[in-house]
């Protein structure tokens, strides 16, 4: 199985920004812990981030019948971003959503993703063991 995982806005200031809500690990730290965990499921990833929506949709458009599986943490664009959506209905790849926060237990703006129902599922407050939880999901299904 062959997964990307496309990370978006901020998420390569991690380490960095609000270290109490997003913890210590920097970002170098957190892809490194996913490719050791996909090995052991037996799942290639390949890891991508942009702060750019429009590279954003070029990564989920560049999936198409390359990946059998897409996890996605658009960041801040999870909650506006109707462009980032479309991408994702256009291609027949599942598709699941990841937020490192319990986005629900944040700021109100944050409870709402416009991405969430073109997405397989949604998995939010597990930290970086959600993009673990995600590519077993992909494997189950």
């Amino acid at each position: 199985m062959k997964v990307i995982i496309i990370n978006g806005p901020n998420l390569n200031f991690l380490g960095i920004r609000e270290k109490g809500v997003y913890g210590n690990t920097t970002y170098e730290e957190m892809c490194s812990y996913l490719y050791k965990e996909a090995k052991k499921i037996q799942v290639h990833v390949d890891i991508v981030q942009s702060n750019i929506e429009g590279e954003i949709i070029n990564f989920i458009q560049g999936a198409y019948e390359k990946y059998d599986g897409i996890i996605i943490n658009a960041g801040a664009y999870t909650h506006y971003s109707i462009a980032i959506f479309d991408a994702i209905k256009s291609i027949s790849i599942n598709t699941i959503e990841v937020h490192l926060s319990n986005i629900q237990a944040r700021e109100e703006f944050r409870h709402k993703s416009v991405i969430a129902p073109a997405c397989y599922g949604q998995i939010c407050g597990f930290g970086k063991y959600g993009y673990v939880m995600a590519i077993n999901a992909l494997v189950q299904q």
